[in-house]
């Protein structure tokens, strides 16, 4: 992974329904069901090539690889009233050593992440300080 063009997204999942491992088995998936207007203009404002953390929340509660992005928004094939989009991702590298939640929080750099601002979002942006950051955890 090109770490000069660090991650700029950070996308949640819950691992027992769709994990990482599931990704890269995969090789690439629609990332569908996202239902909140924040967390749909930052889908919107993806990017081809661009890169995103992938978080497992609910049981994980880390930062457990890269993703990117293979497909810019569109409508979102599970919205019947076509007002969400989608987005096409796929596995870019899975992080030598998973990033926890608390050691997110406890690492002082990170202390301004969008994604502790509004937690409940589904997908966040991430500055290129905090993602060295993340990555630089991640390395293990």
């Amino acid at each position: 992974m090109d770490v000069s063009r660090p991650p700029i997204w950070l996308m949640k999942t819950e691992p027992a329904k769709y994990s990482y491992a599931d990704l890269a088995r995969d090789g690439r998936t629609v990332w569908d069901g996202v239902r909140n207007n924040q967390a749909a203009l930052y889908l919107k404002a993806m990017k081809v090539g661009d890169l995103a953390f992938i978080y497992h929340s609910v049981s994980d509660l880390a930062v457990v690889g890269v993703a990117r992005i293979v497909r810019k928004a569109f409508i979102d094939p599970t919205d019947p009233a076509g007002r969400f989009v989608a987005v096409e991702i796929a596995p870019d590298i899975s992080l030598a050593k998973p990033v926890p939640l608390a050691d997110l929080r406890a690492n002082s750099k990170l202390a301004g992440m969008a994604m502790f601002r509004q937690f409940r979002l589904s997908v966040s942006p991430v500055t290129p300080d905090e993602s060295r950051v993340i990555l630089a955890m991640g390395a293990g």
